[in-house]
């Protein structure tokens, strides 16, 4: 009986191990996601130390995504560098190591905001704007 046991302990230490090896640890930068197929309207993707695209226009109430397709660290953040107040909703992003992908707060509040890497804030590559309207409503800021 013994040995059944340790048999039916050993299979199951094989298939969790296979298992976990066959899946993506989420860490490498996919090599198949570029600029021209991004998977959504709301989402922003951070590869060759640049961010795209750099300008996006989306309803009140919207989450968007920065994916790190990038092969270095970058942590995104609201205007103005250092405070990162005009949207603290950008600032819930944070810190991305390569292949991480992170949503920001809800955007509710109808208006314009500037982001940017705050490890590189003078890169303008990896600034953009966030324009955030009501459905329907067309803003001129």
């Amino acid at each position: 009986m013994n040995t059944v046991k340790t048999v039916a302990l050993a299979m199951a230490a094989a298939v969790t191990l296979a298992t976990a090896c066959s899946k993506s640890s989420g860490t490498a930068p996919s090599p198949t996601l570029t600029c021209s197929n991004l998977p959504n309207a709301t989402t922003f993707l951070l590869a060759n130390n640049a961010v795209c695209p750099q300008t996006m226009t989306v309803s009140r109430g919207t989450r968007v995504t920065f994916i790190n397709n990038d092969s270095r660290d970058h942590e995104m953040a609201s205007d103005p560098h250092p405070e990162h107040t005009d949207c603290p909703e950008l600032n819930q992003v944070g810190h991305l190591t390569p292949g991480q992908q992170r949503d920001s707060g809800n955007l509710n509040t109808a208006r314009r905001c500037g982001f940017h890497d705050h490890i590189n804030d003078t890169n303008r590559a990896l600034q953009g704007t966030i324009t955030i309207q009501r459905v329907g409503e067309l803003v001129d800021w």
